[in-house]
């Protein structure tokens, strides 16, 4: 197997004083979908804010195609090719659900994705395009996220909870335009706490338990018992 493009080489996460994160280890390659399970708290939103440079880390922590960035300010990741569609949306809500997506065009990263792409990727994007953002319904405004962190043209994105709080004909319509996402190429990162999902869509997975690594493994062979046991702790 090739090189990882990413790679987190023992990252120690912190909040003042609090530790979040312990020495984890964990690698991503290209043009692949990696799943991250784990209970409430069990560090996986810090992780994906580490690689995204909004928690600060030793440079050698985090690793981007050879490079060290655990040091890294958020635009600068931005500009390498990272990005992330963080939980709760987290839109601007002055803005419109056009002028948020083209907030994420700002990178000025070349690529496939742009406006057009988006609008027909989400067609009901393109119906709201004048709404506010914060108008929308819960799933629509996910699919502003997405939209947004695709505008970035990014070679890895990053979903927080991807289908936190959504109605379920919602989350089927949100994984159902998964593979045009990554279809081309692009590797993905899916912080998930529908276990069934997480596996369906990803080649392999990592289950965290209270900001260590308690799993690893094909998403395709591992077991329910050794899931059960990492995301709970238990024998």
């Amino acid at each position: 197997m090739p090189d990882p493009i990413l790679k987190l080489n023992g990252l120690d996460a912190f909040y003042g004083d609090f530790q979040a994160l312990y020495g984890v280890e964990l690698s991503v390659h290209e043009g692949e979908v990696l799943a991250i399970i784990g209970a409430n708290g069990a560090g996986k939103t810090t992780m994906l804010r580490s690689i995204s440079g909004l928690i600060t880390n030793d440079a050698a922590q985090i690793s981007y195609r050879g490079q060290q960035i655990g040091n890294a300010r958020p635009d600068v990741v931005a500009q390498m090719g990272l990005a992330m569609v963080p939980e709760g949306r987290q839109l601007f809500p002055s803005l419109s659900v056009e002028e948020n997506l083209m907030i994420g065009g700002r990178v000025n990263r070349k690529g496939p994705w742009n406006l057009r792409r988006v609008y027909d990727l989400f067609p009901i994007l393109e119906e709201r395009r004048a709404q506010a953002s914060t108008s929308l319904s819960g799933g629509q405004q996910q699919m502003v996220a997405i939209g947004r962190a695709l505008m970035s043209n990014p070679d890895l994105i990053m979903f927080d909870e991807i289908s936190l709080g959504l109605a379920p004909v919602i989350i089927r319509d949100i994984y159902k335009a998964l593979p045009g996402i990554v279809g081309g190429g692009m590797s993905a990162v899916i912080v998930e706490q529908d276990i069934t999902k997480a596996l369906a869509v990803s080649s392999r997975v990592y289950c965290l338990q209270e900001g260590r690594v308690s799993l690893e493994g094909r998403s395709d062979t591992v077991s329910r018992d050794e899931i059960a046991r990492a995301y709970f702790g238990v024998e």
